[in-house]
């Protein structure tokens, strides 16, 4: 393997500022299943809200296949004028309590995962962080009238006693996130992730009451004050317009009461009625190629 370390620069000074005080690292990384936009989000409401200083940036052109995911070009008249500029980054980010975490954010890599993976870890090890906690979506049979379900993974089980049993074990595609946790547990290091339930029939468009139950999990895990704010407001928009089109739309209102029921006896029961695990990795499966299709 290559030097993991050239695969990024250091903002010295800012690194300088978070050396001693053993931060948390979020990484929120676009590109893999994120039904409802849920990683996507939480990114974009922390870099947004928190005050961000740049603190490390990875080489992207090292990272990032551009056959695959091609960026969008500008042409105006007759020349070309600009381009989408990809940047997979580590900010440091200080909460509403002042406590200073990590955010990696982007990109998901194309390329050399165990390398990238173990740059993540080296800043990780460099820093003395404690622990590295992900977010994302995926799209289930649930109805967007009901809680949002979120379900927990970790590299110490005993972090997940408590979690609501879905599945015992599935085979799906694996994403960057998934891996960097997984060399966090060979490591020693701890990880967290949090996975939001998503209205399958909303997976494609931008699901903040997912991306807000996610928040809480982190909130809860990881000890950091990290206010809703315009979060929560569009939380609340996304299920008023929502209430809307359920009244309006004559098939959506008997497939949302027919998930509220399936809802309900999980409640009741406390053991879900849901898919095999096959059928799961297939659900997952056709996401990712829907995604495709749309160029995203």
């Amino acid at each position: 393997m290559l030097d993991p370390r050239a695969l990024y620069t250091i903002e010295d000074d800012v690194w300088a500022s978070v050396e001693g005080t053993r931060p948390t690292l979020v990484h929120l990384l676009d590109g893999y299943v994120d039904a409802g936009q849920v990683a996507k989000q939480l990114s974009e409401h922390l870099l947004g809200s928190m005050h961000p200083e740049l603190m490390v940036t990875f080489d992207h052109d090292q990272l990032h296949d551009y056959r695959s995911r091609r960026p969008a070009m500008v042409f105006d008249t007759n020349t070309w004028t600009g381009f989408t500029d990809y940047k997979l980054a580590i900010h440091k980010v200080t909460d509403a309590s002042g406590r200073t975490f990590l955010l990696l954010s982007g990109p998901e890599p194309d390329t050399q995962w165990n390398r990238a993976c173990a740059a993540v870890l080296g800043i990780a090890e460099q820093l003395d962080v404690p622990l590295l906690v992900s977010a994302q979506g995926v799209p289930m049979g649930v109805p967007h009238t009901r809680p949002v379900l979120v379900t927990g993974h970790a590299t110490d089980p005993d972090l997940v006693q408590d979690n609501p049993v879905w599945i015992d074990r599935v085979t799906v595609p694996g994403s960057f996130s998934a891996m960097l946790e997984w060399h966090a547990g060979q490591a020693g290091r701890l990880g967290r992730g949090f996975v939001a339930h998503v209205p399958h029939y909303l997976a494609p468009g931008h699901y903040a009451p997912g991306a807000l139950a996610v928040l809480e999990r982190l909130r809860e895990a990881t000890g950091l004050d990290l206010p809703p704010g315009e979060l929560a407001t569009r939380a609340l928009q996304t299920l008023a317009h929502l209430e809307g089109e359920v009244e309006s739309d004559g098939e959506l209102g008997p497939l949302v009461e027919a998930l509220e029921q399936q809802y309900d006896e999980l409640q009741a029961t406390g053991r879900p009625d849901v898919p095999s695990a096959d059928e799961i990795g297939e659900a997952v499966e056709q996401f990712l190629a829907e995604q495709d299709e749309k160029g995203e």
